[in-house]
């Protein structure tokens, strides 16, 4: 059965996420279209309190879950950062104790982020699936609720954003939009659709874990091994039916863009708007890079998902390292 948001229930949740957060502003820098050679506008994600826009898609989880009559006493989640950031935000904003499981060598700088908002760190396994699997294992085990990282109420909360870019930038011809479990990209199709909008929505994901991109081509859920580097937004391993199911249905394409393409458009959107964008906020903008001929003449948006890097991380970036797996 294919996940439905209305867009009545995409406005209702902006009344949640705005009582923290002003919308996020979309651009067009000029030295972006230059560098591009074409018209395009970028949705700032980066400039949420938690850098990233998955703050939405807690926010509205929790109140639904602050409202329920069997409101859980404690959480456990998993993520690579991000996630779990939105998760730490939202729980101590309802008063609920929140543990977040990441995997061994995650982001020391997220996992610090996450700490700040007095979350519960642990570490398990080598990869988010191995973290995520842990944790529901927790939840079973301790009797806690467990917050899924793909959910439509996580889903109706991102697609708050979508609405505030295809609201704002009348006619947009194409949106690249990052994968990592789907709900921002389901997000998206979801207000496209309700807008009757005639907006393309390409997918992009990292050329080092292009699960949903070999899932997209042969119209079944495949798992694919992650080894990037610098897009740990992205690290997906097994992909998600239910968002996949809106993805075949939606989108018009899948880009794969490698570490090194994404460090290269992390360098040149530095350079060109002085922001810091993460391995998977800069993907969106690496994928319209790749596909620049292919694109001349459109007005194209990218969404920039994230700013979470690790300072020794974005230096090696900047410092033009390269990433090859």
């Amino acid at each position: 059965m294919v996940l439905v948001i209305t867009l009545d229930q995409i406005e209702s949740a902006t009344s949640i996420v705005y009582a923290e957060m002003q919308p996020t502003p979309q651009y067009c820098w000029p030295l972006l279209c230059e560098n591009l050679g074409t018209e395009v506008w970028v949705k700032h994600e980066n400039q949420t309190p938690i850098g990233s826009f998955k703050i939405r898609g807690g926010l509205v989880y929790f109140a639904h879950l602050a409202k329920s009559s069997e409101k859980p006493k404690s959480v456990v989640s998993a993520t690579k950062g991000n996630h779990g950031q939105s998760v730490g935000f939202a729980a101590r904003r309802y008063g609920i104790p929140a543990t977040i499981v990441v995997p061994h060598g995650n982001s020391i700088e997220k996992n610090n982020a996450m700490r700040s908002l007095g979350v519960n760190l642990l570490e398990h396994g080598d990869d988010f699936q191995s973290a995520r699997e842990f944790a529901i294992k927790m939840a079973h085990e301790n009797s806690l609720k467990m917050i899924p990282s793909f959910d439509p109420l996580l889903v109706t909360g991102v697609a708050t954003y979508s609405l505030e870019l295809l609201k704002a930038v009348k006619d947009l011809d194409i949106v690249y939009v990052p994968i990592g479990l789907g709900s921002g990209i389901c997000g998206m199709l979801a207000v496209r659709d309700a807008l009757k909008l005639k907006t393309k929505v390409v997918g992009v994901v990292s050329a080092h874990a292009s699960s949903y991109a070999k899932s997209f081509t042969s119209r079944r859920p495949v798992e694919s091994p992650v080894n990037t580097k610098i897009a740990d937004g992205m690290d997906c391993r097994i992909p998600e039916q239910s968002a996949l199911e809106l993805i075949w249905k939606g989108v018009e394409r899948i880009v794969q863009v490698s570490d090194d393409e994404i460090a290269e458009a992390m360098r040149i959107l530095h350079e060109c708007t002085h922001n810091v964008f993460e391995g998977s906020g800069a993907a969106a903008y690496a994928a319209a890079m790749q596909e620049s001929s292919r694109i001349k003449g459109c007005k194209v948006a990218v969404i920039a998902s994230g700013g979470n890097i690790d300072r020794e991380v974005y230096a090696a970036v900047l410092n033009g390292e390269t990433f090859a797996a």
